[in-house]
């Protein structure tokens, strides 16, 4: 009988399949065999134990991070976050070629907001995951880049207080 975690995983396997459009046979037909239908299907009811690096592999089938195919609940998919605050004076004096995806965002968000205040500027927790992505690194990865590099407010009314 299937454990629990096994049923979830393979709910995932089955969701991403078909929101691919995919079915059983169609999973073997676009891996040209290398993926079989009756081994998927066993995956995804959770009859079959999956190995890490036959997950791995199919996630990379699939296209999706292997994180996408773990079961909610497993503490890998998502890392929470909350917003942080650039000091834009700094970001944009500062001339490192390590900061410049974060400094075009910058800008293209305050464009977006009509915000020139020009001295700080919120980035939201979607925002933060995005710029994450582009630099192939965690949410909280880019949070201890951007520390190290001094661009990030502890606390933005300090800036304003008199």
């Amino acid at each position: 009988m299937p454990s629990e975690y096994a049923k979830s995983l393979g709910a995932r396997l089955r969701s991403i399949r078909q929101q691919q459009g995919l079915s059983l046979q169609g999973v073997e037909e676009k891996s040209n065999g290398r993926w079989k239908a009756v081994v998927v299907g066993s995956y995804e009811r959770g009859d079959r134990a999956v190995t890490v690096s036959r997950l791995a592999e199919l996630a990379d089938f699939y296209r999706v991070p292997v994180s996408e195919l773990l079961p909610d609940g497993s503490g890998v998919r998502h890392e929470p976050t909350s917003k942080i605050v650039l000091d834009l004076e700094r970001l944009y004096d500062e001339a490192s070629e390590d900061l410049a995806y974060v400094a075009r965002y910058a800008r293209a968000i305050q464009q977006q907001r009509g915000d020139y205040n020009g001295r700080v500027l919120s980035i939201r927790a979607d925002d933060l995951r995005a710029l994450a992505i582009v630099y192939d690194s965690s949410p909280s990865g880019l949070i201890e880049r951007l520390t190290e590099h001094g661009v990030l407010v502890a606390d933005p009314r300090a800036l304003f207080a008199s």
